[in-house]
């Protein structure tokens, strides 16, 4: 078995490479080649032979990478490779004088490039796709691949914002040529998603593309443009653990100051701090939208929860008003004893009447023997039952309401998942 592993290496040593003689011949044939195809060739002009003729592009978009969506400016930041294909009628050559070569790469700047542009873009930056080098073949094809870091317009609908979709146009088009002299074709019904890196904020359902042929104003000449659409869905999650559950139990504690004691002091603190906070998530909010008539679904819900502790504040104030009513209140009405306090049969004088309770008819006895304390007992009793029956007044309400409230900002939890739905 030595012998043979011996004899494996020697025929791997002598194994058939291509000669230092051979890559030098194709270097010189590369180099003579550039000399004779750039010798009377100028990129300043298109390069068809018949000039009446438009020349087709074919355009080929490939998302990498969504760096970022700026809702508040409305700028869609994205990383594209660009891919140009067209043909040089002046840049072919017969591959057998040349050694069989068929393929080139020569920097971009020497040949004729189509002046396709962005349309919808949003920075100041002037400059285009990298200047990268294009593969040229025998029969005059190019195709040019260039990386470009894209800054787009995009109209953003924040109307469903946690849970919204999202669809941002990119237009490629030429800026000089008409369409009876350059012709946009698309490689692809779709952009390329095949090397697209996930974004942490924005989910890519789609990129369908669609050409369009717009005649301007200006001009009676047709102009062809590729929009590429962006569909995105965003991921909620995040907004959902950090906006919107937060603000769920915040909501949930506002009816709970109809349930704390009014002699603690605290249930009007209680509503202010409840609504201070939910003023933080708003303005939490606002600062990443864009200023708009659309007013965001988690926004709505921030408001309608903000009203309703404002509501709930001012009848806890109304509540307290009842609930440390004085002597020199009035006696509860008889329709809120009926509804609020209730009312039973006692025994008065040994006959069966409709009475409340406290009722302090046994005091007609104490009135016949002792007149003048049996008058000031009488009222210091009836001070007491006064203000026990507003204490219990406030009781009920305090707890009707707190149900009342508890069922609100159920049905708006309820409401705002559906919509989102």
């Amino acid at each position: 078995s030595t012998d043979h592993n011996h004899r494996l290496q020697m025929d791997t040593l002598f194994l058939p490479f291509p000669s230092a003689g051979a890559v030098a011949a194709q270097g010189r044939y590369a180099q003579k080649l550039l000399n004779d195809l750039m010798e009377n060739y100028s990129s300043a002009l298109r390069p068809v032979e018949d000039t009446d003729k438009a020349l087709n592009v074919t355009l080929q978009i490939t998302l990498s990478q969504i760096k970022d969506m700026d809702e508040r400016n409305q700028v869609l930041t994205a990383y594209l490779w660009i891919r140009q294909i067209w043909h040089d009628a002046y840049l072919t050559w017969d591959k057998d004088k040349y050694d069989g070569l068929e393929v080139i790469r020569i920097p971009s700047n020497l040949v004729w490039r189509p002046d396709i542009v962005l349309y919808n873009k949003a920075d100041d930056d002037s400059s285009g796709p990298a200047d990268t080098n294009v593969v040229l073949r025998y029969n005059g094809e190019i195709t040019w691949d260039s990386p470009a870091i894209t800054k787009s317009s995009c109209v953003v609908d924040v109307s469903y914002f946690p849970f919204d979709y999202q669809q941002c146009n990119l237009t490629f088009g030429s800026w000089t040529y008409n369409g009876n002299q350059v012709d946009i074709t698309m490689a692809m019904d779709s952009g390329d998603l095949s090397d697209f890196v996930d974004n942490v904020e924005w989910e890519c359902q789609g990129m369908p593309a669609v050409k369009n042929v717009i005649m301007y104003g200006c001009c009676s000449d047709p102009y062809p443009d590729i929009t590429y659409t962006l569909l995105l869905k965003r991921r909620y999650s995040f907004y959902i653990y950090n906006l919107l559950l937060p603000c769920v139990m915040i909501s949930f504690l506002a009816p709970l100051s109809f349930y704390l004691p009014a002699d603690s002091g605290e249930k009007v603190s209680l509503g202010v701090t409840v609504l201070l906070a939910l003023t933080v998530f708003q303005l939490m909010v606002a600062e990443s939208m864009p200023p708009s008539e659309s007013v965001p679904l988690i926004g709505k819900y921030y408001i309608a929860t903000m009203t309703m502790i404002t509501a709930s504040t001012a009848l806890t104030i109304f509540i307290m008003n009842i609930h440390f009513c004085g002597a020199e209140a009035k006696p509860v009405p008889h329709w809120a004893k009926y509804h609020y306090i209730g009312r039973k049969e006692c025994d008065c004088n040994g006959k069966k009447v409709v009475c409340y309770p406290c009722s302090c008819c046994h005091h007609e006895k104490l009135i016949r023997n002792i007149e003048y304390i049996a008058k000031c007992f009488r009222d210091q009793k009836a001070n007491c039952i006064k203000g026990a029956e507003w204490k219990k007044v406030a009781k009920v309400m305090d707890r009707f309401f707190m149900w009342v409230f508890f069922i609100m900002v159920f049905l708006m939890s309820i409401l705002i998942i559906s919509k989102a739905n």
